[in-house]
Order: C-alpha cells, then sequence, then structure tokens
C-alpha cells in the first residue's frame, strides 16, 4: 500500500494505491493521525487505485471519521471509490457514516 498526501487550503487529499489490510492498516492509521493531530480535520481519501479493504482498513477509517467529527470539527469523506470497496462498505453498513462523492474534484469542493 502507498499513500500520497496532498495539502489544499481548506483540506487534505490522501490517495491510497493497492490493498488497505491488516498488514498496512497500522501505516494507513498513522498517515491519518499524523493529520488529525495537526490540527488538519478536513479530509478527502481517494480510493481509485484500492484494490482491497479489509476490516482493518474499514476500522481505520471509522477511527478518523469519528476524529474529525468530534466537536464538530470537520469530517472525513471518500472519493472515486470503485464498485467492490463500495459494495463492502454497503455490506458492513458503513455507506451511511461517510459521503461518498464520484469524483475528486467534488470531494475537495465540499469543503
Amino acid at each position: 500500500m502507498e499513500t500520497i498526501h496532498t495539502q489544499y487550503k481548506h483540506c487534505d487529499v490522501i490517495k491510497v494505491k493497492g490493498r488497505i489490510d491488516s498488514a498496512t492498516a497500522p501505516n494507513f492509521g498513522a498517515a491519518l493521525t499524523s493529520l488529525t493531530d495537526q490540527g488538519r480535520y478536513h479530509i478527502v481519501i481517494d480510493m481509485s487505485d484500492v484494490e482491497f479493504i479489509s476490516s482493518a482498513g474499514l476500522r481505520v477509517l471509522i477511527t478518523t471519521q469519528k476524529t474529525c467529527k468530534r466537536y464538530n470539527r470537520g469530517e472525513l469523506v471518500l472519493a472515486q471509490v470503485p464498485a467492490n470497496i463500495l459494495a463492502a462498505l454497503e455490506l458492513a453498513g458503513f455507506n451511511v457514516l461517510f459521503k461518498i462523492f464520484d469524483d475528486l474534484l467534488t470531494a475537495v469542493g465540499n469543503f
């Protein structure tokens, strides 16, 4: 798994490539935690190149979403989610917990 961070004025975009599983989820979580520790609570996850996400990866997304929404500070949104990842989110019932955008520009414009 590889993450690429791009910081904009109103939000941060994290592009994820590869698999988010039990082996890579801790690194993914550390990348997101470093953002929230810096007071950056408007986060867009670009999932266009994600091949697979496990329950460990979903847990990282939920934990970060809770941190961002605490005290109404911000939000984590998902962009360009592949069909198989969207199906996993729907199966777990997590699709209602995130705003999901079809393209990155709209997701960034949300903030």
